[in-house]
């Protein structure tokens, strides 16, 4: 078996440290395993990393009651509850305190950022700290400011252990490793022993931030081909090169006689500790402040994610004396083009104080809140009634920690999914999704600055055209929140019908309208399409146009050479469904005004719930993934997804996620949105029901609350499983996103499901293309046509379909016209006509969207669909610059290649044809209407 390269980092001198703590990560044994299998050997907190621990889970609920009936004040509560995790966290690193001599083993606590600026106040606030852990393995972290220098030094000199953290200046960092030896030099002036522990935190990940971000600016401005390569070049390159030269200074201070008596009076090093590493750029390697920071004397603290990456692919090499000359050389380049490292290094000390306070702030407000929570009863992220299936789901729980399946999902294991080296592989190249919000967090700035600049420019919209997981998140964000102030109009083109695209070309000022060209292959037809024809409209003026992709598309090639206003490179490991919190959900996002930074936040806060230190019990990704496969397994496998109006959306986009992620190899979840709620007895016994409640008052009146929770009560009564989860706000979509995503990944895995692939989507594209290949369809015809079953009346062949509907189907009505509200009123209508008749779930998606979206679960799925396709005439129709074909042309030959695709799998499918599509849709509900209940 390979080595853990985590153990061969440690071998090469630089320590493996986490950066993370909550509480359950000692209590699971979670920190005692990692510590035994990673290698880990230390572990830094802040406040941000509390914040989520405290908000998003349960572990402190019991403490935190306790101190609440004390009469304690919120940071008093705040101080508490941290002080226990370190104490806890601190015995469970002793052995390794004790076994290294004292060289490891430690965990940190940061003095409050109010006494950054404040010498006294950070001695006697570190003194505090050092005295209420009362354990000798920690250390206090100060900010290496101005004021924070001398207090280091005094620190030192009284015994305690110092981690100096917020440094990004090789200059600082000399500052404090002289600050260090003076202290230590006190202490051997007094007689007192001089084996105190300290280690300087250099910052990694946001000097590339920054200094990309200026990179960026010039290559913008840059008019020389040349001089944009030269600059290109530069970008990642300061961090690694300004931590090389930090660490320089460190072998040059600590090899000279001033600390060689101290050295022989038994003083240790003050070790370089690599922060901020975990790669915050998608372009970047994962795993590229660690690989490129390796030497002896050093620490790496790492996230998670960056820890479960190196293990899963790091390479181990002496980095830090690799190119010193090389990194010097970079350090003098930026330097030649006017950017100044010691104002970037100064303004982000300045910046990470501010940062720092606005954590503890938001972690105050947390304990407020959760406070608030307690007070009003039980607190948790989801309620259950989950009836007969109760014991199978937790019999499947305790499963899950047995085999160690969170742990082995943040390690990237495909082998949970499938036990074939190709497709393990893919799967492998596809779990970016797990880290991409804490990724993405950084580029926050970068976005919201271009929607500035759009509205500054007169811009008023946006077309965002995409499709399946580059539409509908999109779509999500724009039905939930609107058109706040300040932001664009965005709309969401994902059709072909040219009624649809005519309407929205009407609708805008082409002069004062973004486009966004979306599409991780490049090579979408019906995007490609939607982008041809407005390129045109817009007189080709590239600095219109924005692409999102995958690096290396014939799309990026294109916007490229258009000259399109931004490109968007995606992080590739990355699927469709699973790209909301990428570029291809937050971008548009962004100009639409959402508060991105709250999004996020609330993803991250679930990614943490999420993690392997949770037990699987409390993991709420894990726990739902565990109802839908267990509800799966007895045949409840419609999961119907009920929302409030604000967030009703969301039932789409979960949709695409459930449907093509779990319908293949003839198995597969089916998802039911946007399906009015019922009463008890309209449902067979086939349902699972997920309700999404929001927890602000606000949001929904009392009566029709209470009207909601009667009617939750009647289907769980009536023995359907009723799964309620609990929404903060609209914002917490952010965390919905992740945790539907990991349910899925969960519940694949008990299934035996690759969720990472569509085997069966290509099948109607090749299909689409063969009847575009043998000719041109019609776009219209006379009155109303049907096929694929008998009757010589509409009404009749409608019979002829239903009637073969069996317990434990679902009905599918696939609508190839436009998309808009009263066509919405019509299906509604005869989805819930023919539910109420059949006791059968329906489910409805507008064609071409759905190819990409359930089109995978119809073709891979179980046979257990019925199939009414609704076509609607395109007599006014337009043509696609470039293209042989017109949008009309386009979307009939897809309607026709699906349904040949659906009657090649033996699907029992019915095709109808409507030159009147509002007539057509009556004579469909009429006919739904008569036939006779079974």
């Amino acid at each position: 078996m390979a080595k853990n390269p985590l153990f061969e980092l440690s071998e090469a001198g630089t320590s493996v440290w986490l950066d993370y703590i909550r509480r359950s990560l000692m209590t699971s044994g979670e920190l005692q395993r990692m510590i035994e299998e990673d290698a880990v050997v230390g572990m830094t907190s802040n406040p941000t990393i509390f914040e989520k621990a405290i908000g998003g889970s349960s572990d402190y609920d019991e403490a935190l009651r306790q101190l609440v009936d004390s009469g304690k004040s919120d940071e008093e509560i705040m101080l508490s509850l941290i002080v226990e995790d370190i104490q806890s966290a601190a015995d469970v690193l002793k052995p390794v305190y004790d076994k290294t001599k004292h060289k490891d083993g430690y965990v940190s606590i940061e003095v409050l950022p109010r006494v950054a600026y404040d010498t006294q106040g950070t001695i006697r606030m570190a003194h505090d700290l050092f005295d209420r852990v009362g354990r000798p393995n920690i250390f206090v972290k100060i900010p290496a400011t101005t004021e924070g220098l001398p207090a280091i030094e005094q620190c030192i000199a009284d015994g305690i252990n110092i981690n100096i953290t917020l440094m990004f200046s090789v200059q600082v960092y000399q500052e404090v490793a002289r600050a260090f030896i003076r202290g230590l030099q006190r202490r051997r002036g007094q007689g007192q022993p001089v084996d105190i522990a300290s280690v300087a935190s250099f910052f990694v990940s946001r000097v590339d931030t920054s200094v990309d971000n200026l990179l960026e600016q010039k290559i913008t401005m840059a008019t020389d081909p040349s001089e944009r390569e030269r600059l290109q070049r530069l970008l990642g390159k300061a961090a690694v090169a300004n931590a090389k030269m930090a660490y320089q200074a460190f072998q040059r201070i600590f090899n000279e006689p001033e600390f060689a008596e101290l050295k022989q009076s038994g003083a240790s090093v003050q070790r370089c500790l690599w922060a901020s590493t975990g790669t915050k750029n998608p372009h970047y390697s994962d795993v590229m402040y660690v690989e490129e920071l390796i030497g002896p004397e050093t620490v790496n603290t790492m996230p998670q994610v960056t820890m479960m990456a190196f293990k899963e692919h790091g390479e181990v090499r002496p980095s830090l004396l690799e190119n010193v000359e090389g990194a010097r050389q970079v350090l003098r380049e930026l330097a030649a083009i006017g950017i100044d490292m010691d104002k970037v290094t100064y303004d982000l000390q300045v910046d990470g104080v501010k940062l720092f306070a606005d954590s503890i702030t938001k972690l105050l407000e947390g304990i407020a809140s959760k406070k608030q929570q307690l007070k009003g009863g039980q607190v948790g992220a989801h309620e259950a009634q989950l009836g007969a299936i109760e014991g199978a789901v937790d019999s499947r729980l305790t499963q899950l920690e047995q085999q160690g399946v969170v742990r082995r999902i943040s390690e990237k294991d495909a082998g949970l999914w499938k036990s074939n080296g190709t497709v393990e592989k893919e799967i492998r190249d596809r779990l970016g999704w797990l880290q991409v919000a804490d990724r993405m967090e950084e580029r926050v700035p970068e976005l919201e600055a271009l929607r500035k600049e759009l509205v500054s420019e007169g811009f008023t919209d946006v077309v965002l055209m995409g499709m399946g997981g580059s539409s509908l998140a999109p779509e999500v964000f724009r039905q939930t929140f609107g058109v706040p102030k300040g932001a664009l109009d965005v709309h969401v083109l994902d059709t072909t019908d040219p009624a649809a695209i005519a309407a929205l070309a009407q609708s805008i000022d082409m002069k004062k309208t973004v486009f966004i060209v979306a599409s991780k292959s490049g090579t979408t037809l019906e995007t490609l399409s939607h982008y041809q024809y407005f390129f045109q409209q817009t007189g080709q003026q590239g600095q219109q146009f924005i692409a999102i992709t995958d690096p290396g598309t014939p799309l990026a090639e294109e916007a490229h050479q258009r000259g399109f206003r931004k490109t968007f490179l995606n992080p590739p490991d990355i699927g469709g469904r699973y790209s909301a919190l990428s570029y291809f959900g937050l971008v548009p996002a962004a100009l639409g005004g959402v508060d991105l930074g709250t999004l996020l936040d609330r993803a991250a806060t679930m990614m943490h719930a999420c993690s392997p230190s949770v037990p699987v019990g409390e993991n709420p990704g894990a726990w739902l993934g565990a109802v839908f496969a267990e509800a799966a397994k007895v045949g409840r496998d419609k999961i119907t997804i009920i929302a409030p109006p604000p967030v009703q959306s969301f039932g789409i986009w979960a949709e695409q996620l459930i449907a093509e992620s779990t319908g293949k190899e003839g198995k597969g979840l089916i998802p039911v949105a946007d399906e009015p709620l019922g009463a008890p007895e309209v449902y067979g016994n086939d349902r699972l029901f997920v309700r999404l409640e929001l927890e602000d008052p606000s949001q929904t009146l009392p009566r029709e609350r209470g009207r909601e929770d009667d009617a939750w009560k009647r289907l769980a009564d009536a023995g359907h499983p009723v799964v309620t989860l609990k929404l903060q706000d609209s914002l917490a979509l952010g965390a919905e996103f992740f945790r539907w995503e990991y349910a899925i990944a969960v519940a694949g895995a008990i299934l035996w499901i690759n969720v990472f692939d569509q085997p069966n989507v290509q099948e109607a594209k090749d299909l689409t293309r063969q009847v575009l290949s043998e000719g041109n369809p019609p776009t219209v015809g006379e009155g109303i046509r049907w096929a694929g079953q008998q009757g010589s009346t509409l009404e009749a062949a409608v019979q002829a379909l239903l009637a073969q509907i069996r317990p434990g189907d679902y009905v599918a009505l696939l609508a190839y016209i436009a998309p808009d509200a009263e066509h919405d009123r019509a299906l509604s209508a005869i989805r819930l006509a023919i539910r109420d008749k059949y006791r059968v779930a329906t489910t409805l998606g507008y064609g071409p969207r759905y190819l990409h979206s359930t089109g995978q679960l119809h073709k891979g799925g179980p046979n257990t669909g019925v199939f009414l396709q609704l076509v609607g005439d395109d007599p006014i129709d337009i043509r696609i610059p470039g293209q042989k074909f017109s949008f009309g042309v386009l979307k009939q030959a897809q309607a026709l290649g699906d349904f040949q695709a659906l009657r090649n799998h033996g699907r029992r499918v019915l095709r109808v044809q409507v030159r009147d599509v509002a007539q057509g849709l009556m004579k469909l509900g009429q006919a739904t209407a008569v036939v006779g209940v079974r």
